[in-house]
């Protein structure tokens, strides 16, 4: 079951500001709604701001080696020894995975508050105050200026995952290629690595103020096509997500030479290949519409999560050496401690989904999903997620968290996925594209026939 943690109340600052939708940026506030103080026990230092990029590094470097905190040596580590000492300072699902997995431990660092979006996107933050809104539904969004936080003060948990789900990641990010790895059964050494090229467009993620309206609704769309292994080769597959609908998926499936429209490639729908081992909205932590729960905003914690997390990103490394059968290798993960949002999502008695409840931790600084948990029909907890987020210097320090790691601790398997680690070639953001497969009409069933018969 459950372990049960006190979140507490909300900060003092954080209440007030819930209380007066609209209000102004308050001057201890950020534009996206970040404490810019210390915390009292000073473990989650002040607001430092934009990282500049480091001298001399250009994409196709690896990024580590550039970071200017590289050398810092863990202030502790948390293993099955001593993870109660810090339990009120780590969720659930981490404490489990410590506690479940063979020598699983978590280093843990110094903490750096650096991320921070470009002025552009501040002032849509800003102005977003009182611009953004959601739809009568409750869940989706009618109203933004982005790109941006579109609800710096966020007064529900649906308005604080759409903070996740519509954030700032340039205009686009490309894998040449990406590594979708899924653990062996117990007992095997068999991986699945699903190897070929992804790639993400974001239509209001150009710089200036864009509204959903002026993007047709038009979120993201998404393009990955495996190459390896000869189980998946030339499987290929769109997807367009929506601010205010349902996404849509079209699938070519070589042995057919034929691309289908995929109405029910949504939510708890398993991806094709991976042996039920990983959901439609379990992608990048969360993905798609949050319609089939309740969204409730816990409250603020100070806690321990993934941040800073370089060792996930070099794309240099070899794949097994990072990802290997007792989940992901531990020098490569990082932890801090930072403020961090609590949001619970529980299922609407009328919506089928093989998740009773999802909890996720997003931080304050970048709306970033660190950590998220899913709980069974019987409230079980499930599954554990991590995501890996590091500030991007094509972004000008933005933050982002493509890498992502997802644990079954009933099956014993877990999932890695968005990597580009031993595929030879770092993943790229852009703040501006220009390439074809960075348009609207890329991701469409006409564009997808065109691009994998063969």
């Amino acid at each position: 079951m459950m372990r049960k943690h006190t979140i507490g109340a909300l900060s003092a600052i954080a209440a007030a500001l819930l209380l007066v939708a609209g209000a102004a940026v308050a001057d201890d506030l950020t534009s996206v709604g970040a404490e810019r103080s210390a915390s009292k026990d000073g473990l989650v230092p002040a607001f430092a701001g934009r990282e500049a990029t480091p001298a001399g590094w250009e994409w196709g470097k690896i990024r580590g080696d550039f970071w200017k905190h590289k050398n810092e040596k863990p202030l502790y580590t948390i293993d099955a020894s001593n993870v109660d000492k810090y339990a009120d300072k780590l969720s659930p699902g981490l404490i489990q995975l410590v506690k479940q997995l063979k020598g699983y431990r978590m280093d843990v660092y110094p903490s750096h508050r650096e991320c921070q979006l470009p002025d552009f996107a501040e002032q849509n933050s800003k102005a977003n105050l009182t611009t953004a809104k959601l739809a009568s539904d409750g869940e989706t969004v009618q109203a933004a200026v982005l790109p941006g936080v579109a609800f710096p003060q966020p007064k529900n948990g649906a308005e604080a995952i759409l903070n996740y789900e519509t954030r700032y990641r340039g205009e686009g990010v490309e894998w040449s290629p990406v590594v979708t790895s899924i653990a062996p059964r117990p007992g095997s050494s068999d991986w699945i690595d699903a190897i070929g090229p992804q790639s993400f467009f974001f239509p209001a993620g150009k710089e200036g103020k864009t509204t959903p309206q002026d993007v047709d609704q038009f979120n993201l769309g998404a393009y990955f096509s495996v190459d390896s292994p000869a189980a998946l080769a030339g499987q290929a597959f769109v997807q367009r997500q929506y601010f205010d609908k349902d996404s849509e998926t079209y699938y070519y499936f070589p042995g057919q030479r034929r691309v289908r429209r995929m109405p029910a490639y949504t939510h708890d729908a398993p991806l094709i290949g991976f042996e039920n081992q990983y959901l439609i909205d379990e992608s990048n932590m969360f993905n798609g519409s949050i319609d089939r729960f309740n969204w409730k905003l816990v409250g603020k914690k100070e806690m321990i999560v993934p941040y800073d997390d370089f060792g996930m990103y070099n794309f240099k490394d070899k794949l097994h050496d990072v990802a290997t059968l007792n989940g992901i290798a531990s020098d490569h993960r990082r932890y801090e401690v930072h403020r961090v949002w609590v949001v619970e999502a529980t299922l609407k008695p009328t919506a089928r989904h093989v998740a009773s409840k999802k909890v996720y931790y997003l931080d304050e600084d970048s709306w970033l999903a660190l950590v998220g948990e899913d709980y069974d029909a019987q409230g079980k907890l499930w599954k554990v997620r991590e995501s890996y987020p590091i500030p991007v210097w094509e972004l000008g320090g933005t933050c982002d968290n493509e890498p992502m790691a997802q644990y079954d601790l009933n099956s014993g398997r877990y999932v890695f996925d968005a990597s580009s680690i031993g595929q030879g070639k770092d993943l790229h953001w852009y703040e501006q594209v220009s390439n074809p497969r960075f348009k609207t009409d890329f991701f469409t069933a006409e564009s997808l026939r065109s691009v994998s018969e063969r």
